[in-house]
């Protein structure tokens, strides 16, 4: 598995009001993708806002889609100051600099506790199954013990299992919990005592609003977030359909290295690691296998923060109205309830990369189409054409 320079894909949000940010990124059908090519669109969050309307109308929406209110925004930044954490903008220096790098980062995500830790140490991340292993747990906090003596910071996911003794065996050097639901949210509530001594030594981070309750959704937002902060992840028990698997092909999307602990053929909880070992992830048997995993990527030299200025792109002349409504029926006659890659309906609709993105953006802020993993898109139900 490679590791490749990354390069930086969206402006810096640090010249942002963020209650514009908040209340963009907080409106119906606005996710991380989205709420980017809004910005590279229209040039600023409030831009954005504004135009969401007639997006939303063009797409196929009945009533226009209405920005979520500015009192609800202001209370969340009042709640997240008051639990004493703070709110932090994609580009700015506490913001984890290899998230900078995914092509769907949260725009603002939410942190309690120290955000020195991933400016000054190596991350790694550690996952693996809920109903672990007596052995398995054992290691996991062994690896996560012996990473943190070596100035590594351990993220996981604050889950049952593995996830648990991950964090347990870094407490004393500082580890990384990125939960589901909102920064207040403690979810398993077994974990509480646990979540407190996190936020006290170590760090929290979560992009749902305060207050929310973790939902299915929510949990692959979350994966990606624990892959993207660190250097590689380190999957200890995990079954062939286990989450941690999700959390091992977002590393290998973005270019990060993956590691898999061996187990027993006999043991389900073991399938998920010696499959990922047989495509190609590194056979982990102790620290030093994830010490000499990592040793190249420490020295990947990354981009600068993006600038904090930025304007929208008018380098293409804009189709008419008629040409728009002409493409807009082909490429819903191209998409379906499958996935598709965005590049493919590029490719196919041959026009303008900049005209399929406004119509797929129009046809999300209708809630008519949902985003998938690796850059596809499919519709949330067969649809007639939109004029």
């Amino acid at each position: 598995m490679s590791y490749s320079t990354f390069t930086m894909q969206y402006p810096s949000l640090t010249s942002e009001n963020l209650l514009d940010v908040l209340r963009l990124i907080r409106t119906l059908n606005v996710g991380p993708v989205t709420f980017f090519h809004l910005i590279r669109k229209f040039g600023s969050a409030k831009a954005a806002l504004d135009a969401l309307p007639d997006l939303s109308i063009r797409g196929g929406r009945k009533n226009p889609l209405v920005a979520c209110p500015r009192e609800n925004v202001l209370r969340e930044i009042d709640d997240v100051s008051r639990f004493g954490a703070k709110l932090i903008l994609y580009g700015a220096p506490e913001y984890p600099k290899l998230l900078h790098t995914l092509n769907d980062p949260p725009p603002v995500i939410t942190v309690l506790g120290h955000t020195h830790l991933w400016q000054q140490k190596d991350s790694v991340a550690m996952v693996g199954a809920r109903n672990a292993s007596a052995n398995g747990c054992q290691f996991a906090g062994r690896l996560s013990r012996e990473l943190g003596e070596n100035n590594i910071v351990v993220v996981s996911g604050l889950a049952r299992g593995i996830d648990t003794y991950a964090h347990k065996g870094a407490l004393d050097s500082g580890t990384v919990a990125v939960i589901a639901g909102g920064i207040d949210n403690i979810y398993p509530p077994e974990n509480e005592g646990l979540y407190k001594l996190i936020g006290q030594g170590g760090a929290i981070i979560s992009e749902q609003p305060y207050g929310a309750i973790p939902y299915s959704g929510a949990f692959p937002g979350r994966n990606r977030i624990i892959a993207g902060m660190t250097l590689g992840t380190v999957v200890v028990e995990a079954s062939p359909k286990s989450g941690s698997l999700i959390t091992a092909r977002f590393a290998v999307e973005n270019n990060r290295e993956v590691f898999a602990v061996p187990g027993s053929p006999l043991d389900p909880r073991s399938k998920g690691c010696n499959q990922l070992i047989k495509q190609g992830a590194i056979m982990t048997e102790s620290v030093g296998d994830i010490l000499q995993g990592i040793a190249s990527l420490r020295n990947t030299t990354l981009e600068e923060t993006p600038a904090v200025t930025y304007a929208s792109d008018t380098r293409e002349t804009a189709p008419n109205k008629n040409e728009m409504a002409e493409m807009r029926r082909k490429i819903i006659g191209k998409l379906g309830i499958t996935a598709v890659s965005v590049d493919e309906l590029i490719e196919q609709c041959e026009t303008l990369p900049q005209t399929v993105l406004t119509i797929l953006l129009e046809l999300e802020l209708a809630g008519r189409l949902k985003r998938s993993s690796g850059n596809k898109v499919y519709l949330t139900e067969m649809m007639e054409e939109v004029a």
